[in-house]
Parts: C-alpha cells; structure tokens; sequence
C-alpha cells in the first residue's frame, strides 16, 4: 500500500499532522534517526533537513507538508511526512490500485499531493526554477497513471470558472491550462492522449482553449493532434484569460502560417509532449499588433488560406468598429479596452466565408461593377478583414 491507497486525509489533518511532528522532533533534538535514501545513501531526520512545502496557492488556512532534504541541497526532496512516517519520493508516486489506469480525476488530498509533486518537485530543472505556479485546492486536474505510477497530468480551466483572485472575470470557453509529462515516460504518446481526453470531456463545447503562450514542444503536440483529428481543427483556440474573440487565435490557421517554433526537427516523433508552461496566473502576456492579426478571432482561417493562396492580402483599413488591437494583456486581468462587441461577436457561417472571399477576390482584381452604388461599394471595403502575413 501507498499514501495515495491509504484511508483519505484533509488538509485539516495534514497540517495537524506535519506540526505535531515539528513538535515531537523539537523536544527530542538528538534523536539520532535516518531515512535511508538508497542502498548506498542515507539523510538524518533532524529540524535542519526539513522543511515545510505550501500545496496550494496564497489560500487560507494554509496547507503544508513535511519534506525531507538532503543537508547540502534544499532544493531536492527525498521523502515526504504522511500518514504518520517518512516515504520516499518514488513510492507517494506509486498505486497499488488496479484502478487507476490512464487519466483519472484528482479527487482526494493525496491525489492533489502528487500534482504537487510532478508540477513543483519531480520535473524541477537544473537551475532550481519552478515549472509552473501553485495550483488552487480546487483546481480541476486529472493525473495520469501508467504501470502503477503517476506518469503526467494536465490542469483545465472550465468555462464560468473565475481567472484570478482579484477581478469578477471568468473563462468563455474551458481552457486546457497546464501539461506535464515526466521526462522518463516522453515520446511514447501520452501527450496526444491528454490532448484526445480534454477535447473528449467537452464534447459538446463548439470551442476549447490550450492557454498562451504555447511552449515550442507543446505547439508540436498539438500540430501531430490536429493531423490525425481534422474535426478538431477549427475548434482549438490558443487563448488568453478571459478568452474573448480578441483574446484567441486558431492554432491550426497558426501552424499553416509559420507563427510557431516547434520544438522537434521535421520528420521526427512530435509526440513528446514535454511541458506546457501556462499557469494562467503568470503566463498571459500575448501582445495583439496590427500587422499580426489573426482572423481566427472571427473564424475566418477558411478565408485566409483561400485568400492567401491567391494573392498576397494587402493591409486595408481597420479602424471600423474601433477595435483596440495595440493592447497588452497581463496576466489573466481583463482588458476594459476591449469592445464588447469583439467579445460577444458571432462566427460567421461558410456561405457568409465564401460571400466576402468572392468579394475580396474581385476588389483586389479591380473588377468592381461601374454602376454598383458607391454606399455599396464602400460597405464592402469597410467588411474586408487584412492580415499582413
């Protein structure tokens, strides 16, 4: 049996726990206690090699738990305080549960201990940084379990669900937010599994968000994804909180363009899947520019290919509608200079698509009707959308 198999424990219990312990260790300082960390390696078990891990972000009451360091690096864990003794690192991760197989939802405090660890502690690099923020308590996760062990996990963002702390704004559409997948278990295709299970659980969603900025391995995930699965391709959105219309940009659309840099070289296994670094509380900082503006706001990638294929698309006027495109969106704050209508604005439908490329086509070519009213003719110019490509 594992932590994770034993009887559930809140965070009530855990803090009660690490503290009575802290206590215990406290009054009986020459203990003279090890944990063995392998078979050639052992750390004391004194105040000076402990310390205590917040699990979730700035929340009250607080929620710690007790990890065991070596005396030399404070940054590496050996052993976690649960259930009344010392484990080692590897076996928190571990199941005995036949059940858990594949992506299961993180329901139970020690499930939310182990996305702890895979999202602060396992993945940790080099250089000591962290990959991503602490998570909410009730942040929605579902963690992936392989041969016993918790492999990977991704973090979703559900339409209605607030951004931040600090602002009323909530998600317009559910948000794939955070991926991990441990280094040991990479480029054997769980990555693209994620990505079939987020868009499964929200099938009857017309569109999903992955969170911005895309990492360079997650936007080839995604690119090997939506080669297999062309249903989903006008339906995935790289998206900034809140993720309006003028907050999103159709991924597919993107990669035919070239606005990516994909983390493998051609022809080799995009399925590696690493990490997707978009913990929404530090990584919404997409600048919208007037020369790089994605008509996938309005749906309109069906345009732009065609409209590219045929003649390099020259920049028009974009003042109607008085749409602020310059700017920045920080952190997952809402931008009151972003026009409601922006926000609210429907898709157009494939017939209206290929009224206004038919439109653009002959206005390009210079083959307006002389006698076609001149209110008329301005009407049109005024409904092109440009994007300097």
């Amino acid at each position: 049996m594992y932590p994770v198999d034993l009887p559930a424990v809140d965070d009530t219990e855990l803090n009660s726990a690490a503290q009575q312990y802290l206590s215990t260790l406290a009054a009986t300082p020459c203990s003279n206690e090890w944990f063995q960390c392998s078979q050639t390696s052992k750390v004391e078990i004194t105040a000076r090699n402990i310390s205590q891990l917040q699990l979730f972000e700035d929340e009250q009451p607080t929620c710690v738990v007790l990890a065991l360091h070596p005396p030399d690096d404070q940054t590496k864990v050996v052993a976690l305080y649960l259930h009344g003794k010392w484990w080692h690192l590897d076996d928190v991760l571990r199941t005995s549960s036949k059940s858990r197989s594949g992506l299961v939802s993180v329901q139970t405090m020690m499930e939310r201990v182990i996305v702890f660890l895979l999202s602060q502690v396992v993945e940790r690099p080099s250089s000591g940084e962290v990959l991503f923020s602490l998570h909410p308590r009730t942040e929605s996760c579902k963690v992936l379990w392989m041969d016993n062990q918790a492999v990977g996990f991704y973090s979703v963002k559900h339409k209605g669900s607030l951004c931040d702390g600090w602002t009323s704004c909530s998600y317009l559409l559910p948000v794939l937010d955070t991926v991990l997948v441990r280094r040991s278990c990479r480029r054997r295709g769980f990555s693209l599994q994620i990505l079939v299970d987020f868009c499964s659980s929200f099938s009857s969603e017309e569109f999903l968000g992955i969170s911005s900025p895309l990492s360079p391995s997650m936007a080839a995930v995604v690119r090997s994804f939506l080669q297999q699965h062309e249903e989903h391709r006008e339906r995935l959105y790289e998206v900034e909180a809140p993720g309006g219309w003028t907050q999103r940009r159709n991924i597919w659309l993107n990669i035919r363009l070239d606005r990516y840099h994909l983390g493998i070289k051609e022809g080799s296994s995009p399925t590696s899947g690493q990490t997707q670094q978009n913990k929404g509380s530090i990584s919404f900082q997409q600048t919208c520019e007037m020369d790089h503006i994605s008509l996938s706001s309005c749906n309109m990638n069906t345009l732009l290919l065609r409209a590219s294929a045929e003649q390099q698309i020259k920049p028009g006027d974009m003042n109607h509608g008085k749409i602020s495109l310059s700017s920045k969106i920080s952190g997952t704050r809402c931008n009151p200079a972003v026009n409601a209508d922006v926000l609210d604005c429907e898709p157009l439908t494939r017939s209206q698509i290929t009224v206004q490329a038919l439109k653009s086509k002959d206005t390009l070519s210079g083959k307006h009707s002389s006698d076609e009213p001149e209110e008329m003719q301005k009407s049109a110019k005024r409904s092109r959308m440009t994007v300097n490509l």
